[in-house]
């Protein structure tokens, strides 16, 4: 809401400031929020404040949002048709590069044609018009050069097909289509985990007579649907490199993969503790005839929800036996073996600090366990350096 605009009083001669002198008239912003301050703007000339209030009358945050996804799109087609450009120029300059190799191969033909014309004319009769008979050669010879040329291209092409880089670089890419299927597969489990699971009984719980508790829906799932929304930037990230096939580069993924895996650890850490707390919430009988209608869903193909909490533990060791396939195939002298290296060695040592702290948190969790049975406690048992044996 807009206050009217109107003129100022003069301040007195205490007040007086070169800016209350020049901002003699003002309005006034209000804001419909509770507890949002009010905001005073002045101005110089009255025409300047009309000028103002009308053009905050005419200002819309949604016609702002809807500008910016126009520009967003046309900025995105824009960049297709660069991207489509530069593999067309890439294209056309391959062609020059063949062409203009073409041309030198005739033009050292013209050459030698012209020095043999050269030895063939004091030879030659002073008639106007060659000779049939030479034209047919000439025609021979001509037909038998692109003969033998294309013979070798081919004899080439084969030997290369045959290769075992070839054959390398084959296995190599039946390697990458088969984990963008992986990846679209694993992607897909997490969506029927986030949303055929996670986020119905996120909304049960808000309900009126809950069947669990926010607490325990937060231990059963903890960050499963940051782990998807990864998942989902990867996969799109692979499907774009899919699309420049033959020319395939993932170090690139990775490297922006690998910082954000750390989650991993969260959900690997509280793995053993989330399957505790589901079989505890099946005790409930309410809570355990819902789980059962998510269950019951087509897309879980009768797979239950500890299925699907187990999915993202084998997603780490996943991704390393692929780049260990990857770099049996990739030559190393290849432009990505270096990082294909790094991102293996960063995922095994990933692997291994995840293996110790499950270890470690469930060692902890067996002697408090036990510690609990006692009736007036252990305090030994509370020693974290305690590794449990046998109980």
């Amino acid at each position: 809401d807009l206050l009217p605009l109107f003129k100022a009083e003069a301040p007195s001669i205490e007040e007086a400031s070169p800016l209350n002198v020049r901002c003699r008239y003002y309005f006034t912003v209000l804001f419909g929020h509770e507890g949002q301050k009010p905001l005073e703007l002045r101005c110089e000339e009255e025409q300047d404040g009309k000028e103002w209030m009308e053009a905050i009358h005419q200002a819309s945050y949604a016609d702002i949002l809807i500008e910016r996804e126009v520009l967003m799109q046309k900025y995105i087609h824009l960049v297709q048709i660069v991207e489509t450009e530069k593999i067309a120029a890439n294209q056309l300059r391959h062609q020059l590069e063949d062409q203009d190799t073409e041309i030198e191969r005739l033009k050292s033909e013209i050459v030698a044609l012209n020095k043999t014309k050269e030895r063939m004319r004091p030879y030659q009769s002073n008639q106007e018009d060659e000779d049939p008979d030479i034209k047919k050669i000439k025609k021979v010879q001509s037909f038998m050069r692109g003969w033998l040329c294309r013979r070798k291209w081919k004899t080439i092409v084969q030997d290369y097909i045959c290769s075992p880089h070839a054959e390398s670089m084959r296995k190599r890419n039946q390697i990458v289509f088969t984990m963008v299927e992986a990846e679209s597969e694993y992607v897909h489990q997490l969506y029927i985990l986030v949303n055929g699971f996670l986020r119905p009984l996120r909304m049960a719980a808000s309900s009126k007579k809950p069947p669990i508790s926010h607490d325990d829906v937060s231990s059963i799932f903890l960050n499963s649907e940051t782990i998807m929304f990864l998942h989902e930037i990867f996969h799109q990230g692979l499907k774009a490199r899919i699309a420049n096939w033959p020319t395939l580069i993932l170090a690139d993924l990775f490297d922006i993969l690998l910082p954000m895996l750390n989650i991993y650890q969260e959900f690997v850490r509280n793995h053993q503790y989330s399957l505790q707390v589901l079989a505890n919430c099946k005790q409930n009988r309410d809570f355990d005839k819902l789980l059962k209608q998510y269950e019951a869903n087509p897309a879980c193909e009768g797979r239950m929800l500890e299925t699907f909490l187990t999915y993202p533990m084998f997603q780490i060791p996943r991704y390393i036996i692929t780049l260990h396939e990857l770099l049996a195939h990739t030559p190393h002298e290849h432009v990505e073996r270096k990082s294909l290296e790094f991102a293996k060695s960063k995922l095994e040592e990933l692997s291994r600090i995840m293996h110790d702290e499950v270890s470690d948190t469930e060692n902890i969790r067996k002697n408090l366990a036990i510690e609990r049975m006692i009736v007036e406690g252990c305090d030994i048992l509370l020693d974290t350096s305690q590794t449990f044996i046998r109980q």
